[in-house]
């Protein structure tokens, strides 16, 4: 694309014909992969960080939230409710799993908050005298 660029600008001279360089701002070069990444949420700030890569729209967040849990309950209540205000905006999922840990996806994906039983053996207790 610099190519194009280049050679367009170099070619202009005096009573040169005009030339027209079409330049997509739009196009990203992006890998096509959904990315999951791990964070941990120590202080309220550290939600920011978290907010801008989900923005981004290629991310499943994992969000251990226990470090800001033990050490500010209230921080760790307004950093919930920043995440999961933004997640409705970018017509996300939010859902927390177990007591400690958020997962946050992106709009192309959804999370199962049921919990599935198709395989009666994984339910079954095991028997010692099996």
């Amino acid at each position: 694309m610099f190519d194009k660029l280049k050679k367009a600008l170099k070619g202009k001279g005096e009573g040169a014909q005009e030339d027209y360089l079409e330049i997509d701002l739009e196009k990203e070069e992006r890998d096509n992969k959904v990315l999951v990444k791990l964070f941990v949420l120590k202080k309220y700030d550290d939600v920011n960080v978290i907010l801008n890569i989900l923005r981004e729209g290629y991310t499943i967040a994992i969000i251990d939230i226990k470090p800001l849990k033990q050490k500010d309950p209230i921080e760790l209540k307004r950093a919930v409710a920043k995440v999961k205000k933004t997640t409705e905006a970018l017509e996300g999922n939010i859902a927390g799993f177990g007591e400690n840990l958020l997962i946050v996806t992106p709009s192309f994906a959804q999370i199962q908050r049921d919990v599935s039983t198709s395989n009666p053996e994984a339910t079954k207790q095991p028997n010692r005298f099996e």
